[in-house]
C-alpha cells in the first residue's frame, strides 16, 4: 500500500515568514512510520576542533528551506508527488558527552531505517555522519557483509587518525573510522573538491593506500561537473551508497558560515549540477553538514544547505519512483 504523500505549505497562501518552521515547510511528524524519506536534524557539533556552531545548523536550514518551491526547474521532479516525506524533527543528542552522543545519533537513525524510511539529515559537524553510516550499514549491509560506497563533497578528506593526543573521534576522522569498522568500502569512496593546506605532505596517503579516489579541486575544475559525475558513477556503480555534502566544499565567498572554510572551492552552480548528476545511484541515505549559522552572512550558507538538501531530495525521490512507491 502506498504511503501517504505530504505536501509543503503553499507559499502563495501562507507567506514564508509565517507558520511552523520545518524542512521544506512539510508536516512535522513524531514517527518515521509510513515515510519513504525522513528529513531529520542532528544538532550536535561535539566533534568540532576549532570553530563550533554547526549544532545550530538544522534550525537555520529549516528556516531557509522555506524558500524551496515544490518542483525542480531542470529535472521536473516534484518529490512530494513521488514519495512520502516529512520533517521528523531533531534527534535528541547529548551536547557534552561524545560517546553518548554518537550512540544517540546511531539509535535515532536506526529507528528510521527500521521503519522502512531513508534518512536525509542535516548536521551538525561531519562526525555526525559516522553514527549515521553505522546505523544504515547495520540495517542494510551487515547480514550480507555488504559495505557502503560513499560520495563525499568536501574540502577535507576527513580520514585523519587522531587529534590532540589520542582523540580518535572528531570531524576530521569519521571516514577513517568507518573504513576501519568495515562500514565503508574504501574502493567505492569518491571524495570531491579536496583542497587547502595540509598538516604533512603525506596527510592523504592513508586514504590513497585504502583505494579512496580523491578528486582534488584542481582535477575537478579540469573535469568539469559532468566529468566528475561520470567518475562517480564509474566507481560507485549500482551498489548501495551514501552521499554526504559538507558545505565547505563550496567556496566561502558563497558559503561563509562553516567551521573550517577553505578558499578556492566550488560555486553553488557547480555543486548543484554535481548533486543533480547523482541520479541513478543506489542511495540509502544522505546528509548536509557543517552549516554554522554563527559564522554566516544573511543566511546565505543556510540557504545553500537547504538548496543542496532539496537537490538530494529530488534525486532520491526520482530513484524511489524508478524502484516503485512504497
Amino acid at each position: 500500500m502506498r504511503n501517504t504523500l505530504h505536501e509543503p505549505v503553499d507559499a502563495s497562501r501562507v507567506p514564508r515568514f509565517a507558520g511552523r518552521t520545518t524542512f521544506m515547510r512539510l508536516p512535522a511528524v513524531d514517527s518515521p512510520e509510513g515515510l519513504d524519506v525522513a528529513l531529520v536534524g542532528i544538532p550536535w557539533d561535539g566533534g568540532t576542533t576549532n570553530r563550533a556552531g554547526a549544532r545550530h545548523g538544522p534550525r537555520e536550514v529549516r528556516n531557509q528551506s522555506s524558500l524551496m518551491r515544490r518542483g525542480h526547474h531542470v529535472s521536473g521532479v516534484i518529490p512530494y508527488e513521488l514519495i512520502s516525506v516529512a520533517d521528523l524533527g531533531d534527534i535528541e543528542v547529548q551536547p557534552i558527552n561524545l560517546p553518548e552522543a554518537l550512540r544517540q545519533i546511531e539509535a535515532g537513525i536506526a529507528a528510521i531505517c527500521a521503519a522502512g524510511a531513508l534518512p536525509l539529515s542535516v548536521g551538525g559537524d561531519h562526525l555526525t555522519t559516522l553514527p549515521v553510516l553505522r546505523a544504515i550499514h547495520a540495517h542494510h549491509g551487515r547480514e550480507r557483509a555488504q559495505q557502503l560506497g560513499l560520495v563525499q563533497f568536501d574540502a577535507h578528506s576527513d580520514t585523519n587518525d587522531t587529534y590532540f593526543g589520542d582523540n580518535r573521534f572528531t570531524h576530521g576522522t569519521p571516514f577513517r573510522r568507518a573504513i576501519e569498522e568495515g562500514v565503508l568500502d574504501p574502493t567505492r569512496i569518491v571524495q570531491i573538491g579536496i583542497r587547502g593546506s595540509v598538516y604533512a605532505s603525506d596527510e592523504h596517503q592513508w586514504a590513497k593506500d585504502q583505494g579512496i579516489r580523491i578528486i582534488y579541486i584542481e582535477e575537478a575544475v579540469e573535469l568539469g561537473p559532468q566529468g566528475v559525475i561520470a567518475e562517480v558513477h564509474r566507481i560507485i556503480g549500482d551498489s548501495p551508497c551514501y552521499v554526504t555534502f559538507d558545505i565547505d566544499a563550496i567556496d566561502p565567498s558563497m558559503a561563509p558560515g562553516t567551521g573550517t572554510p577553505e578558499i578556492g572551492g566550488f560555486t553553488t552552480r557547480e555543486a548543484m549540477a554535481m548533486v543533480r548528476g547523482l541520479a541513478g545511484l543506489n542511495i540509502l541515505g544522505a546528509d548536509v553538514v557543517e552549516v554554522s549559522p554563527p559564522f554566516d552572512l544573511g543566511g546565505l550558507t543556510a540557504l545553500t544547505g537547504a538548496t543542496m538538501l532539496f537537490e538530494l531530495l529530488c534525486v532520491i525521490a526520482a530513484g524511489t519512483k524508478r524502484q516503485g512507491p512504497g
